[in-house]
């Protein structure tokens, strides 16, 4: 197996960012240290380790639901003493989260050791639904929402068309709800600065049809089986 699906397997990355570990030479297998992206690992009987750590393929699968509160990252550790998602959930079964949402952003996150269901719903050709309520300062016309739905160019790549409606204006604020394909670096940020707008309040509020609800920030829950198997299948 290609150590890449491998790792994504064991729960530690998608295929994507598992290829970014392997390059920043954190992936042993038998002791020597990976240094090819296509290395095919023997899964009976080579021994993989990840920051001196073992990884194994699980046998049992962990799902967890969690609302993710602003000022806490998506990581298991981090160097600068902040705030992880595993100072809410417990670290059961080596779970990690499924894709991102930065630092100031908040809501949905899938955290698990289902490493096909990372890969499901993470990678960008499977175009999978993400809905995001947004907040912005000041006001938006009917030509900046086209600009943003047809796409605009982050980092020098344009990103896909997106879903965007208004759901309420104030006199200092706009409130939206944007769908979007992808799940870039701090994305929607970026899209909105295209166009000179800054973003005050971030959330993710579904993937798919999976919607979040119920849980208060902070709190977390184990996914039911129906959700299970809805997200297998998106």
């Amino acid at each position: 197996m290609r150590i890449n699906k491998y790792l994504a397997e064991c729960g530690v990355a998608s295929r994507r960012n598992s290829d970014l570990i392997i390059k920043e030479g954190r992936v042993s297998v038998n002791g020597k240290k990976v240094e090819t992206l296509g290395f095919d690992v023997n899964i009976e009987h080579d021994s993989v380790t990840v920051d001196g750590k073992p990884v194994k393929i699980p046998t049992e699968f962990t799902y967890i639901l969690f609302n993710k509160p602003k000022g806490c990252i998506t990581t298991v550790s981090d160097d600068k003493g902040r705030k992880t998602v595993f100072d809410y959930v417990p670290n059961e079964n080596r779970i990690f989260p499924v894709g991102r949402l930065d630092y100031d952003s908040e809501g949905m996150l899938i955290i698990t050791n289902d490493g096909e269901l990372t890969e499901r719903l993470t990678h960008p050709r499977n175009e999978i639904p993400k809905t995001y309520s947004v907040r912005i300062e000041g006001d938006i016309v009917e030509s900046e929402l086209a600009v943003l739905r047809a796409g605009v160019v982050i980092d020098g790549k344009k990103t896909r068309k997106c879903k965007l409606k208004v759901i309420d204006r104030t006199k200092t604020h706009t409130k939206l709800e944007m769908t979007i394909y992808e799940g870039r670096n701090r994305e929607i940020r970026k899209m909105f600065e295209t166009i000179g707008k800054n973003v005050v309040f971030l959330k993710r509020i579904a993937i798919g049809d999976f919607r979040l609800g119920g849980l208060g920030r902070g709190e977390w829950r184990y996914l039911k089986d129906f959700e299970i198997e809805y997200l297998l299948n998106i």
